[in-house]
């Protein structure tokens, strides 16, 4: 008997994170070093793989050093996400690397005064950095994670030498690829984090906080190049279950200036964010305008990006929430077979030890539009045909 978790990653950089320190956690995770070094040679560039136990403080890490091999182009937008679309990857892995590339380009672009499309990469357009992007991609594809979040992100302090002179630290490419995500600054001066690690750590987790509740499954340990006294160099990951009963939050807002007919949009978006549960009800609200109370039911983990779709989808200026409680019933999804088609039932365990059986909405209307058969008829025949075969 299983609860209904969804699998997340969670990033730790309280050390910095680098591309490398990213893959290096990946490969101790689980992925290994054949995965990374296969993955590495297939790709339409010029670029070796290899791995290494190390030791960071006390800490065992993996350590990747990804070598370049021959000159390295400056190169544009196009061209980079012309290799992105060359390399033997899955789909989703290969949308976040296209969107690193284009969130890298738009806040270059911004700082230097250029168009995106003309943005021209120096060390993030090298092969080790290009690598480095495709292979997180990929490899958080493979751990098929349904969410990313992170704890801060350890920035340094101090000065870095780069392609446009010295640079205060965090670089400012790296600030602005970090707004939006908690981060802090080490009483230890140097770069702790560095654009790819950055533009990599937006784009996978949109700088969603890490929830305080969840199930670990397993976690790794990537190593920086450098090995100070003062500390372990390295980030970690940890691949996790979201617990359904962990902490989540009752978002309430009222609106009174949105036509009802973007209503229907704005709850698919808030539902998209991560809300279990949505609903409205009239209120009365100043100068006697009637108006809509909107509530929300939001794992705390999720509750920014839910606000942010909120005030994305709708007219309120604000809103109201507070921490809630709630028990549930053990839960399973299982897949049956029914006149040849597939029907998730979702599955509850009462206390006395009742199992009840309800079949996902979505899949009785496939079934109606296949078999001709109106959809509450759908759904009573596969409950009393479940019936037979259970009892």
């Amino acid at each position: 008997m299983m609860e209904d978790r969804s699998r997340c990653l969670i990033f730790d950089p309280f050390s910095g994170i680098s591309g490398d320190m990213i893959l290096g956690a990946l490969v101790d995770l689980g992925l290994g070093s054949e995965w990374l070094i296969e993955l590495v040679q297939e790709l339409p560039i010029q670029v070796r793989a290899s791995v290494t136990t190390v030791k960071r403080g006390a800490l065992l890490a993996q350590a990747v050093n990804l070598e370049a091999e021959g000159p390295q182009p400056a190169r544009g937008l196009a061209e980079v996400l012309e290799i992105v679309e060359g390399a033997n990857i899955v789909q989703a892995a290969r949308s976040v690397a296209s969107a690193a590339f284009r969130r890298l380009a738009e806040v270059e672009g911004a700082l230097h005064g250029v168009p995106a499309d003309q943005v021209v990469f120096h060390e993030v357009g090298a092969n080790d950095a290009i690598a480095d992007i495709i292979g997180t991609a990929a490899g958080v594809a493979a751990l098929e994670v349904e969410s990313c979040f992170t704890r801060p992100v350890a920035v340094g302090r101090g000065w870095v030498d780069a392609q446009h002179g010295r640079l205060p630290v965090p670089a400012p490419a790296t600030l602005k690829l970090l707004e939006g995500t908690p981060v802090f600054e080490t009483d230890l001066e140097g770069e702790f984090t560095t654009p790819t690690g950055a533009v990599l750590l937006a784009t996978l987790t949109r700088g969603q906080r890490a929830p305080s509740s969840f199930v670990p499954i397993r976690s790794g340990f990537g190593a920086g190049s450098r090995d100070p006294s003062t500390h372990p160099n390295c980030t970690r990951l940890l691949l996790a279950e979201l617990d359904p009963r962990g902490a989540l939050s009752l978002l309430q807002a009222d609106i009174d200036d949105m036509s009802p007919e973007y209503l229907p949009n704005l709850l698919e978006a808030l539902q998209e964010a991560g809300a279990i549960d949505v609903w409205t009800h009239p209120v009365q609200m100043k100068k006697a305008r009637t108006g809509i109370r909107l509530e929300m039911l939001v794992p705390e983990a999720r509750r920014e990006e839910v606000s942010r779709a909120l005030f994305g989808a709708s007219t309120t200026l604000g809103l109201r929430f507070w921490r809630v409680e709630r028990e549930v019933l053990p839960r399973a999804t299982k897949t049956i077979v029914w006149r040849g088609l597939p029907i998730r039932m979702k599955t509850s365990y009462a206390p006395d030890g009742h199992v009840r059986y309800k079949p996902e909405y979505d899949d009785v209307l496939e079934a109606s539009r296949a078999t001709g058969l109106p959809p509450l008829q759908v759904r009573e025949e596969i409950e009393r045909e479940l019936g037979e075969v259970e009892g």
